[in-house]
């Protein structure tokens, strides 16, 4: 046999056992049984199926949590005249309470103070306790006093900026109160007096008297002199829109 007759042998070899592992590799893949692909569909279907009203129900729930409903810029439900308490503020004693109270503070404090120096702007920063709430309000700012007058929009801003540097820090909702240069105290004297009248009215005619409509601040303001006063008062409206009405004792 010349060297020309044996290549081709050769070739011919060596094709034949390339093709036996391809035809072994092919063999696994034709005797799979073709409803492998459906059965895995029907597991993620089932899977879904199973998944999907879990996260209904808890949509739901939160959208019917009283608390999921609160505003942001109320700093809690809108029953501000309500007086209700939150079970785990329930739980906490008078210590309790205000060494939390006063760590809100303190986190609002700094950041209030970072901002400051952000912006250039003076102002010393005081923190006290108010009740059920933090109290911190920057004095000696003058410049930063003119910018919130005259509707205190800059305050509620700030307010609220402070309320979220709190809640990041302690993973609560936090019902701070801001003020700046005294604004909210001399405010609330004159929201008192717009109370009164509207309370007022209200005994006279027997009938609700809704008000101009206000901020959170201003509501909760109202709200409480009417409970002082022996009445009952709801918030009602939306956005910029919310207002107060007084209604007369039943």
């Amino acid at each position: 046999m010349n060297v020309n007759d044996a290549t081709p042998d050769t070739t011919e070899a060596e094709q034949s056992r390339t093709q036996e592992p391809l035809a072994a590799e092919q063999a696994p893949e034709q005797s799979a049984p073709t409803e492998s692909a459906p059965a895995a569909e029907q597991q993620e279907d089932a899977q879904f199926t199973t998944e999907q009203p879990v996260t209904e129900q808890a949509a739901d729930q939160a959208v019917s949590d009283p608390s999921a409903e609160a505003s942001p810029e109320d700093g809690g439900t809108e029953s501000e005249n309500a007086g209700g308490a939150d079970p785990e503020e329930d739980a906490e004693t008078d210590e309790e309470r205000l060494h939390r109270l006063e760590a809100e503070g303190d986190i609002a404090a700094d950041y209030l103070e970072g901002l400051l120096d952000i912006a250039d702007l003076d102002g010393d920063i005081d923190i006290d306790v108010d009740g059920d709430r933090a109290s911190v309000e920057i004095s000696g700012a003058d410049k930063l006093a003119r910018l919130n007058r005259p509707k205190g929009e800059l305050l509620d801003a700030l307010q609220e900026l402070a309320r979220l540097a709190v809640q990041t820090r302690t993973g609560s909702r936090s019902r701070l109160m801001l003020d700046i240069g005294g604004f909210r105290a001399e405010h609330k004297d004159s929201l008192e007096g717009l109370a009164a009248s509207a309370i007022a009215e209200a005994k006279e005619s027997a009938t609700p008297v809704p008000m101009r409509p206000m901020n959170p601040f201003e509501r909760k303001v109202v709200h409480d002199v009417a409970k002082r006063e022996g009445l009952r008062s709801e918030s009602d409206g939306d956005g910029k829109n919310r207002h107060v009405v007084i209604y007369p004792a039943s």
